[in-house]
């Protein structure tokens, strides 16, 4: 299958107007259907991620099995015999969006290598800040990237690590690197799961009924992936933690000291699935709140509350509550959206937002509506469904986002564009109006997403989450951007592109 180069809901990168989600990890210990499990938990976590996925299972003695492919989980993993084809009671799985590297099947996670300890698999999620550094320097020591996804740099540093153990490898490794990460990996002996040391990307940890002496065990990037296989939420892994799961059960290592957390704030916003749980904060329960705090910060005179579906739903049910309007469906998405076949004409583009939202005119014609969205990032899509409600009759369009104003460009794992190609960065809220042709439009304030989230106000000492993307306080350094380390030509070839 080819790969996507856009979301299955997305006409077009001219349609593009979301930040993109990061990927999705899953790792089973200790099942009899540890690759079914695998694959299952990867299907919940398809929102994090549909341009490619992967899974590799182990047997007892060292053999490893993999399969990969671009596309999505039911196109890679829905045929039973492929599954048949993953025997073992241990496995990984990824879910792939490409913030690093092209879209080619070597990049495809988990990565697998052979070692001097056995067969080791690598599934990632996040960004790694000094990839491009540490990969100059493993180039010149002689390491040969089969790839370009900065997920490759873990490998090859527990490749050249002189400690014994394959724990004290990775520990050496992460040691090494700067980013934010949530890191599972898959040897003959042990499933081992990491989190950076400020705990920006999520992991989670399951319990299965059953299994061996010592129970079976998930390591999931969402607690979605754990109900859906049957799991029963043990605990979030700790920042800077790094769990085994073997034989003999779970240990936890701390290698890193404790650090104040800085857990992605974008999680609550969008990222995660409604039905979640993330660092013990149902995410359906916050998302409402946050459109409560929204309407009592930006009321405005209307008569509907109107989500932009999906992810615009759980925020606009909490305005409308709080706001006392009525909630209506005024939109309708259509969720059977891929890629089009039509030749894109201009006519055609424009008309491309049709594919995959509808305007309802029973509940939009004549009224003054209250749209509310996640998010704005280039504007495209706010201006065409703007435009779609004003044609189905709206007499006023007021635009109202659960996140503040995305003025700065993500480095840990989400791919926004860069600066200058986004609205907040360049226009004020009233030029933003203007452009995208709302009558009004306002953003929740960055001390009211805090308080949504149970907090008083941003603490500008202590946030406690990452929210670099409003504020351009980069918790964690950006080694190769300050170093200008952008791949040079060698360092590509060397790469293989």
């Amino acid at each position: 299958m080819d790969a996507l180069t856009t979301h299955p809901w997305d006409g077009g990168p001219d349609d593009d107007d979301k930040p993109h989600e990061e990927c999705g990890v899953v790792g089973v210990w200790g099942s009899a259907d540890a690759a079914a499990l695998t694959a299952l938990g990867l299907h919940a976590l398809q929102h994090r991620g549909q341009e490619a996925a992967g899974i590799v299972s182990a047997e007892a003695g060292g053999i490893f099995h993999a399969h990969k492919g671009r596309g999505l989980v039911g196109d890679n993993f829905g045929d039973a015999a492929v599954i048949a084809g993953l025997p073992g009671r241990a496995a990984l799985g990824h879910n792939r969006y490409a913030t690093t590297g092209e879209t080619a099947l070597r990049n495809v996670q988990p990565l697998y290598a052979d070692f001097e300890f056995g067969g080791l698999a690598v599934a990632h999620n996040g960004n790694l800040t000094n990839a491009h550094t540490l990969k100059r320097a493993l180039v010149r020591r002689g390491c040969l990237f089969q790839s370009t996804t900065d997920s490759e740099v873990f490998v090859h540093l527990i490749a050249i690590s002189l400690y014994s153990t394959v724990t004290d490898r990775l520990i050496d490794a992460l040691k090494q690197v700067q980013g934010a990460y949530s890191l599972v990996a898959l040897h003959d002996g042990a499933l081992l799961g990491a989190r950076d040391p400020l705990g920006v990307r999520p992991l989670v940890i399951g319990r299965l009924a059953g299994g061996g002496p010592n129970g079976a065990y998930v390591l999931a990037s969402e607690t979605c992936a754990l109900d859906i296989v049957g799991a029963e939420f043990v605990r979030d892994v700790e920042p800077g933690e790094i769990v085994v799961i073997d034989e003999a059960g779970l240990r936890s290592l701390k290698p890193f000291g404790v650090k104040p957390s800085r857990f992605c704030i974008f999680e609550y916003i969008y990222f995660a699935r409604p039905d979640s749980t993330v660092e013990g904060t149902p995410v359906y329960d916050t998302r409402k709140r946050i459109g409560a705090e929204l309407s009592r910060e930006s009321n405005v005179p209307a008569d509907v509350v109107v989500p932009v579906p999906d992810s615009g739903v759980p925020a606009a049910m909490g305005y409308a509550a709080e706001s006392g309007l009525p909630y209506e469906l005024g939109i309708i998405r259509n969720h059977y959206v891929g890629r089009t076949f039509i030749e894109p004409t201009d006519q055609i583009r424009h008309l491309g937002v049709k594919l995959k939202h509808s305007a309802n005119r029973a509940v939009i014609e004549g009224k003054r509506v209250v749209l509310v969205d996640d998010s704005i990032v280039r504007g495209t899509t706010s201006r065409k469904i703007v435009e779609m409600v004003r044609a189905a009759g709206a007499s006023e369009v007021h635009m109202r986002i659960s996140s503040p104003p995305t003025t700065h460009s993500c480095f840990y794992g989400i791919d926004t564009p860069e600066r200058s190609k986004l609205l907040a960065a360049k226009h004020d809220v009233e030029e933003m109006a203007r452009i995208i042709g709302a009558d009004s439009l306002a953003f929740i304030s960055l001390d009211g997403l805090y308080r949504a989230l149970g907090r008083p106000g941003r603490d500008a000492a202590n946030p406690g989450y990452c929210d670099a993307c409003f504020t351009g306080d980069y918790a964690i350094p950006l080694v190769d951007l300050q170093q200008n380390a952008a791949p040079s030509l060698s360092l590509l070839q060397a790469n293989g592109q």
